[in-house]
């Protein structure tokens, strides 16, 4: 709170809403301080007025743009018809839904849930469920392959997984289970899937928290065939790189394979409210019965408009296609900053990083803070890597816009 009550850019209203959070709020996220308070495309205002690009778009939830009128449309009027019901009775919305998106992604059958990370544990419970009920694997003996770098969420499941100790340390005993091999490494994935109690292989098609870490060329067409040989489940976790953001409407299409099972989540919202999915063919959706596994929230009528809506903007205003030609142009201007604080520059779509040189004891967070001062939003993982993701509506003029904003605040430090 020090540094931020001593910074200059931040305004006594601005200050103290950040205050607020920090005695009210628990201290579980560390936010580069500006205060937001109205959103609109690829653009966000702050409490004073001032615009900036959002480069992070939550986490890739606002892949539509903040605000988009169709999704917001549809959330208001169910709003005023009908919430939620809860999965005790039909509603008269959700069969629409299924319906919409499991013909939209081409599978059988659609388990919705609320959170990603909710997501990510539906997965796991439904391929423990079919190892046991399909491929005969002892009751209690399943395992799942997982990577290291990897991010799920922060359940105790899911942090069981992680080989992140900002993520696992202090929330012990962890959940048994999880084989961890390393990231784009097929030799490790063909030696773990030696074990005949091995379920299933759960990855993320691009490591997003990592750093946008994205894998060899073939890497997840040759994962997919190897677990298939082996009867494995090839479980995409899709939840930041699905529904258009890294230039095709799921990552996994860049190489063609179609997961045995697939989470989505964050824009099958548009950054309304939260939204997950799990889609799997009848043969492994089914092994979950009535009673097994559900949600209050999952699949009311207000997700499911809203769901719709956000799909639907996703595919009439071609969004992979932009986030393809966008990405490559930003890729490409990002290439001629002439800059020795940019070690490397990563990324497929609107879904980039630069790895970032400390320089004169300026890190990312350093870059992250000047360009918040130039007009422009986004955040550090990992300390020295900054993670580029706007809205799939940017027009060319903006990314050029954007271009200079980061090239004016990196070179300030030159």
């Amino acid at each position: 709170m020090e540094e931020i009550m001593t910074d200059s850019t931040l305004s006594a209203k601005a200050i103290e809403l950040i205050q607020l959070e920090d005695k009210y709020g628990a201290h579980n996220y560390h936010p580069l301080p500006v205060v937001l308070a109205k959103g609109e495309g690829v653009f966000v205002w702050d409490v004073d007025g001032k615009r900036y690009f959002d480069f992070l778009s939550a986490y890739s939830a606002v892949n539509q743009g903040h605000c988009h009128p169709k999704i917001v449309n549809a959330m208001v009027e169910q709003a005023k018809t009908l919430t939620l019901t809860s999965r005790a009775f039909y509603n008269d919305s959700l069969g629409s839904y299924e319906k919409f998106i499991t013909e939209f992604f081409g599978f059988d059958k659609v388990l919705p849930m609320n959170s990603g990370a909710e997501a990510d544990e539906t997965a796991l419970k439904l391929c423990r469920k079919w190892a046991y009920t399909k491929k005969g694997i002892a009751e209690n003996q399943a395992k799942i392959i997982v990577c290291n770098g990897n991010f799920h969420g922060r359940t105790i499941s899911i942090i069981s997984m992680s080989d992140d100790p900002d993520s696992y340390g202090g929330f012990g005993p962890f959940t048994p289970g999880f084989i961890k091999i390393p990231y784009n490494d097929l030799a490790a994935l063909e030696n773990a899937l030696q074990d005949p109690n091995v379920a299933g292989f759960l990855v993320e098609p691009i490591q997003g928290e990592a750093g946008v870490f994205v894998p060899d060329s073939g890497y997840l067409k040759k994962a997919s065939e190897l677990c298939k040989a082996k009867n494995v489940l090839f479980i995409a976790d899709e939840v930041q790189t699905g529904i258009a953001r890294t230039g095709k409407l799921l990552a996994c299409d860049h190489e063609n394979v179609k997961p045995d099972v697939l989470i989505l989540g964050k824009a099958l919202s548009g950054g309304t409210m939260p939204i997950s999915a799990v889609l799997a063919n009848d043969e492994i959706m089914l092994c979950i019965k009535p009673g097994e596994h559900g949600s209050t929230f999952g699949g009311s009528p207000l997700a499911a408009k809203v769901a719709v809506a956000a799909l639907t903007v996703i595919k009439d205003e071609n969004l992979a296609d932009r986030a393809e030609k966008m990405g490559q142009l930003f890729r490409d201007e990002l290439a001629k900053i002439d800059s020795d604080m940019i070690e490397l520059i990563r990324g497929k779509g609107l879904l980039n990083a630069i790895v970032i040189k400390p320089k004169n004891g300026k890190e990312a967070w350093d870059v992250c803070l000047k360009m918040r001062d130039n007009g422009l939003l986004a955040k550090p993982t990992h300390g020295h890597i900054i993670r580029f993701a706007p809205p799939l509506v940017i027009n060319e003029q903006q990314i050029m816009e954007a271009v200079e904003i980061i090239k004016k605040s990196i070179l300030s430090f030159n």
